[in-house]
């Protein structure tokens, strides 16, 4: 269909209308509601599926991830059809900056992992599987989940090029910043031998 979502006007709305969807904290929600507790004061402090995990509640986990992954592609398939491609990164990179800095947690969210990756397979599903990809075989060989995000983020670029998907260079480039702006601490484990693996309790 012809892209309608080109004016600054209705890119405006949309990069609100992502951000709000992006912003709602499922990861907290979902342990507050199962009685696990405030997903603050657990673990890593850190909203996302991980830190979920470390509650024991594999499923309230499991849904974390897929709600967490599916606001960022719904917000990207909503846009699209509704006003076109253009609408649809900004609707992407909105929910994904919703995520981790949301409004409702006064701008202090996830990592952006789950939402990033549900985004990518949204707005070009051969890029988003070729990062799934990436993440899965760091994950199978160093088995650190936040280098595995590190290193799939970063591959997401050159891959958008290798694909022919330049359009979607520049978006790719902004999240992989935030990603790893926000795995600072992680980055510094990481360097000092520090970091958990997956796995380890």
């Amino acid at each position: 269909m012809p892209d309608m979502g080109s004016s600054l006007t209705v890119l405006g709305l949309v990069a609100v209308l992502g951000y709000l969807l992006g912003s709602v904290p499922f990861g907290l929600v979902i342990t507050r509601a199962l009685g696990l507790g405030d997903l603050r004061q657990i673990g890593s402090g850190n909203i996302g599926a991980t830190n979920v995990l470390r509650t024991g509640n594999k499923p309230a986990a499991l849904a974390t991830l897929l709600l967490d992954s599916g606001k960022g592609a719904i917000a990207v398939l909503i846009a699209r059809y509704a006003m076109g491609e253009s609408a649809a990164l900004v609707a992407g990179g909105a929910a994904f900056f919703g995520h981790i800095f949301p409004v409702w947690l006064g701008f202090k969210g996830g990592k952006g992992v789950a939402t990033f990756l549900g985004t990518m397979i949204a707005l070009a599903w051969p890029l988003g599987l070729a990062v799934c990809g990436v993440w899965l075989l760091t994950a199978v060989v160093a088995r650190i989940s936040s280098l595995s995000a590190l290193v799939a983020a970063a591959a997401s670029v050159p891959l958008a090029w290798m694909l022919g998907l330049a359009h979607m260079m520049p978006l790719a480039a902004l999240l992989a910043v935030l990603i790893f702006w926000r795995h600072r601490s992680n980055i510094a484990r990481i360097a000092q031998g520090t970091e958990p693996k997956i796995g380890k309790k």
